[in-house]
C-alpha cells in the first residue's frame, strides 16, 4: 500500500488548512508525571487495571497485557478530532489522530495490565498519548465481549485546547492524509492501520472506513 512521503507538500491549496493553532508546548517530565499520578490516585497499585484502546492501541498497544478483550464503551464515539503536531504530524502541516469525543458509543480493544511491575509502561504510554496534554485520562465503564463490566483507562478529547478540530471537511481530511507526517508516520498510515485492525478484530467502523474511502488521496 502506497502511503505518502514525509516530505510530501500540500498538494492543493485548501482553505482552512493548515489551521492556526498558536504556539504548541510539549508536557515536561514533571507535569506528565503529576497527570499520571493524578489520574492513578484512586487505584490500590494492587489490583490489574485495564485500559481501553480505540485507536492505535488496537494495533500496537506497546504493553505487556496479560489479556485482550472486545470491548464497548458508553456516552463517546471515535473520530479524527485531534490535530497532531508531534506523533502524526507538524506544527507546519499538522496531522489528524482520533480521539474520543462526547455522544454515541464505541466499540475497541481492552486490555488488562498486571498491576506488578506496571508503573514504567504506564509512564511510557503517557509520554506516547499525553505529549502536549491534549486528552482527559478518564475511566470509562466498560463492556467486555463476555459480558464483565470493568472500568477502563481511556484518552478523552478535551475541547478547550486549540487542538481539537470540530467536525472538520472531507477536503481538509484528504490534504492532511496526502500530506502530513510525525514523529511515528502518516496520518494516512495511522488511519487505514486502524480501520484495518478494527475490521480483523470483527468490530469493523463503518464510518470510518467509509470516510478513509472518500478522503483517501490520490496515488
Amino acid at each position: 500500500m502506497s502511503t505518502p512521503s514525509p516530505e510530501a507538500e500540500i498538494p492543493v491549496r485548501c482553505p482552512d488548512y493548515p489551521p492556526v493553532l498558536g504556539e504548541s508546548r510539549l508536557l515536561t517530565n514533571d507535569e506528565l508525571h503529576a497527570s499520571l499520578e493524578c489520574t492513578l490516585r484512586g487505584w490500590d497499585r494492587q489490583s490489574d487495571l485495564w485500559l481501553f484502546g480505540y485507536g492505535s492501541l488496537i494495533w500496537n498497544p506497546g504493553l505487556p497485557t496479560v489479556e485482550a478483550m472486545r470491548s464497548k464503551v458508553h456516552g463517546y464515539h471515535r473520530g479524527l478530532y485531534l490535530w497532531s503536531r508531534v506523533n502524526r504530524g507538524t506544527p507546519e502541516q499538522p496531522g489528524l489522530v482520533l480521539a474520543l469525543d462526547r455522544g454515541g458509543s464505541c466499540t475497541g480493544m481492552a486490555f488488562r495490565l498486571a498491576a506488578d511491575g506496571s508503573m514504567p509502561h504506564l509512564e511510557a504510554l503517557w509520554r506516547r498519548e499525553m505529549p502536549m496534554g491534549s486528552y482527559r485520562p478518564a475511566w470509562l465503564p466498560c463492556v467486555l465481549a463476555d459480558g464483565r463490566r470493568v472500568d477502563a483507562l481511556a484518552f478523552v478529547m478535551r475541547r478547550d485546547v486549540p487542538s481539537y478540530t470540530g467536525k472538520l471537511r472531507d477536503d481538509i481530511i484528504q490534504t492532511v492524509l496526502g500530506c502530513a507526517s510525525g514523529r511515528y508516520g502518516t496520518t494516512f498510515d495511522y488511519v487505514s492501520r486502524t480501520v484495518h485492525a478494527l475490521r480483523e478484530s470483527g468490530m469493523p467502523d463503518r464510518a470510518l472506513e467509509a470516510l478513509l474511502a472518500r478522503c483517501k488521496p490520490a496515488v
